[in-house]
């Protein structure tokens, strides 16, 4: 039978799972190393979750413990975390001719450069592309939120270099 606090972290993980596999995808190819993830992060969630004081939300949270177990493995194993591709992802477009690829070929663009962007840049634009405030995103990378603001300034900047060279 699980306790009250073990059935409390067992919701809330349910709940906000699409954090760990947002995660997972970008910072792995294959799907094995996504379930490998997912459930390193996950132990590294219930080991810290006795520590979780409420005082951020809880996605806020997991977001943090996730990039970080993320960034670890990679550190720790000393080979690179590879990205999630975009290149393999199949749409299933129907095929007609009034049909414009131009937004693909401008998003497959746009993930291409964030893929070339260092651990803790990719993590940055990743919470800024779920729309998280910049109070949001420098609680979660244990940041400030200036130094938030700087960074991604400059990450766009660097993205806008890449893009239009």
């Amino acid at each position: 039978m699980k306790s009250t606090r073990e059935q409390e972290f067992v919701t809330l993980v349910e709940v906000h799972q699409n954090v760990i596999h947002k995660i997972c995808r970008l910072y792995t190819k294959s799907s094995a190393e996504h379930k490998d993830l997912f459930q390193e992060i996950t132990i590294q969630l219930w080991s810290a979750y006795p520590k979780f004081r409420g005082e951020a939300k809880f996605s806020t949270w997991m977001y943090r413990v996730g990039i970080n177990t993320a960034i670890s493995l990679y550190r720790k194993s000393k080979r690179k975390i590879q990205s999630f591709s975009f290149d393999d992802v199949a749409f299933k477009i129907p095929q007609d001719d009034s049909y414009d690829d131009t937004e693909d070929q401008q998003l497959s663009a746009i993930y291409h450069a964030v893929k070339q962007l260092n651990d803790i840049d990719k993590a940055l634009v990743f919470l800024y592309l779920e729309d998280k405030s910049y109070k949001e995103i420098s609680e979660t990378m244990g940041i400030s939120e200036v130094n938030a603001r700087v960074r991604m300034n400059r990450v766009k900047k660097k993205l806008k270099q890449q893009l239009n060279p």
